[in-house]
């Protein structure tokens, strides 16, 4: 395993990341792994020396954060592990439970340390922009939780430009904890965030945690198939939204192409590319099989070369900005 160090912080993590949105109840989304599915799959991350887990209050109701929190108790020691989890979204069915209010971040911070089974987070993101709540208001809890101990350093994910540099600006005037990584979509058929957010992110050294590095599956399975080929691609409306597959058929052939030339799956060569970009920190991989995981990890030994690189690129086509909903 190779580890990096995130953004400005010193934290040390493993250059891929695995999600756990897939680990909780068939009841939140028919594709969810139930926990004795999920385990062999964290088993092979442990063993692997994946140190860098992310999930979020609301994966499976919150039954994500609970398969993590066990898994970490039972394979390794806590320390040895970066732990991410995220608050934004509705995790019930109050006017509170939902959003970056002091409220709901206070109350949501604890009953994620309940279900993880741990006193701190090591890096606690917000999901979303909320344009419902003052700025101030968010960052100044965000900076009193990380004063409290119960956070470690903080991440965002999927916002525009400007709204994360307005952010950034007002931790650093009144010298709140500053977000430390930025968790956005990106990946070789979704490249938007190259415009603005990858330079800004590479100007304030934050570090990026790609989210939908293989388009879910797109970039995976074999390139003439025009429908989606998973459990989850073919019942995520999410995922539906986000791609498609006739638009960037090309682009997706020649991923196949290259990972053909070098005889690896076209996997390893669509995260290959994204360890590539200096910006990229650690890829967050969400699989359903421990043989997937383990192919993922193969991408860790994929050298692409700067003629490889422009021949995956030069046929992207400009997309309608996603993901931020």
């Amino acid at each position: 395993m190779q580890y990096i160090t995130l953004g400005t912080s010193n934290l040390r993590v493993s250059r891929l990341a695995l999600g756990c949105m897939s680990f909780g109840s068939p009841e939140w989304r028919d594709w969810a792994l139930t926990e004795e599915e999920s385990r062999p799959i964290l088993r092979r991350a442990f063993d692997a020396g994946i140190t860098f887990f992310d999930t979020a209050d609301m994966y499976s109701d919150g039954m994500s954060e609970d398969i993590l929190g066990r898994a970490v108790r039972d394979f390794g020691a806590r320390d040895a592990v970066v732990i991410a989890t995220k608050v934004f979204y509705p995790t019930g069915g109050g006017p509170n439970d939902r959003g970056l209010s002091r409220k709901h971040l206070l109350a949501a911070i604890d009953r994620s340390l309940r279900r993880l089974n741990t006193d701190y987070v090591d890096l606690y993101i917000v999901h979303r922009w909320d344009p419902e709540t003052p700025l101030e208001e968010t960052l100044s809890t965000l900076d009193d939780i990380v004063k409290a101990g119960k956070v470690r350093f903080l991440g965002a994910s999927s916002m525009y430009a400007w709204q994360f540099m307005s952010a950034l600006a007002l931790q650093d005037r009144h010298g709140w904890a500053r977000f430390v990584s930025m968790q956005n979509l990106y990946n070789l058929v979704y490249r938007e965030e190259e415009q603005e957010m990858l330079p800004l992110c590479r100007y304030e050294h934050i570090a990026v945690t790609p989210w939908g590095p293989l388009a879910a599956g797109m970039l995976a399975r074999p390139a003439e198939a025009s429908g989606q080929g998973t459990l989850r691609g073919r019942t995520d409306p999410f995922a539906r939204e986000l791609y498609d597959p006739i638009v960037d058929h090309d682009l997706v052939a020649r991923c196949h192409q290259v990972a053909r030339s070098k005889g690896v799956s076209p996997a390893r060569i669509a995260l290959a590319w994204l360890l590539h970009k200096p910006e990229v920190a650690a890829p967050i991989v969400g699989v359903t099989r421990a043989a997937h995981l383990s192919d993922c990890l193969g991408a860790l030994d994929v050298r692409l070369s700067e003629e490889e690189m422009r021949f995956l690129e030069e046929l992207y086509r400009q997309h309608p900005i996603v993901g931020h909903s």
